[in-house]
């Protein structure tokens, strides 16, 4: 479970990046009922809210040749010393360490297959601030096709601790992500190998993506295709999981739907 706590190494933020800020809010909107709050006319980005409370963050997809994406973003302690060691393991540094005025420390990273994840220091702002509700994050999920590779670089990196499990049906190995030194119920996240043929939204290479919590999974899809999107699997049942769907937004960002199943 995510908790808004925001342990080191736990997801504390999301935001997208996308060509379309307009059609974008207005999808989500549908389909998580969520709330957007612009930041002003002279930004092309800004909030998203359920209940009240933000959620995500939203902004205009600039980079050349990037697709529409999630980002998520991992609580650090030190933003400097984690671009140390991603740069020490191997991986690359999209954006430097920066300051958001009095908000936080952020930068941007790639591990070195290419998938693509951020750091957050916080300062005034600690993260998003609903978690684990109908509408908002529940699970960060990684597609990659070494997961080996992947466990030793994000192992190294926020000292994650990994139990792996297997997929019904001879389905594979899932990998579950812990923070550092904290019980097994604290899992946050998941890693799955994938060939590269099956990885061909990021062109072959790794892709994290959100899972987002809502009480209805056949709803939110029926929601998702009406509004332009697109269903890459699902709706299906996953056995003491819930009831889940892989989903594209109309810019093709990646995301998931989950019903979690009822205890």
């Amino acid at each position: 479970m995510i908790t808004n706590d925001f342990a080191p190494g736990s997801p504390c933020w999301i935001d997208i990046g996308t060509p379309d800020v307009a059609g974008t809010a207005a999808f989500y909107g549908a389909v998580l009922g969520w709330d957007y709050e612009s930041m002003g006319e002279d930004v092309e980005g800004g909030m998203f809210r359920k209940d009240g409370k933000i959620v995500a963050g939203l902004g205009k997809l600039t980079e050349e040749g990037a697709r529409s994406a999630w980002m998520i973003y991992y609580r650090v302690t030190d933003v400097d010393a984690t671009t140390r060691a991603v740069r020490g393991d191997g991986g690359t540094v999209r954006v430097a360490p920066m300051d958001l005025d009095d908000w936080g420390r952020m930068a941007q990273y790639s591990d070195p297959s290419g998938g693509q994840f951020a750091a957050w220091q916080p300062g005034t702002t600690k993260g998003v601030e609903l978690v684990d509700q109908p509408g908002s994050l529940s699970w960060t999920e990684l597609y990659t096709s070494d997961a080996a590779a992947a466990k030793e670089f994000y192992g190294g990196v926020f000292g994650w601790q990994f139990g792996d499990m297997e997929m019904p049906g001879g389905g594979g190995t899932y990998s579950l992500i812990t923070p550092a030194g904290l019980p097994e119920e604290r899992m946050h996240g998941g890693l799955m190998q994938l060939r590269e043929q099956d990885l061909a939204l990021a062109n072959g290479r790794p892709y994290w993506h959100p899972v987002f919590a809502v009480t209805d999974c056949d709803a939110a899809v029926a929601a998702v295709t009406e509004n332009g999107g697109s269903v890459q699997m699902g709706p299906e049942d996953a056995q003491g999981v819930g009831r889940l769907a892989v989903c594209l937004d109309p810019s093709n960002a990646d995301f998931v739907v989950l019903a979690p199943a009822q205890e």
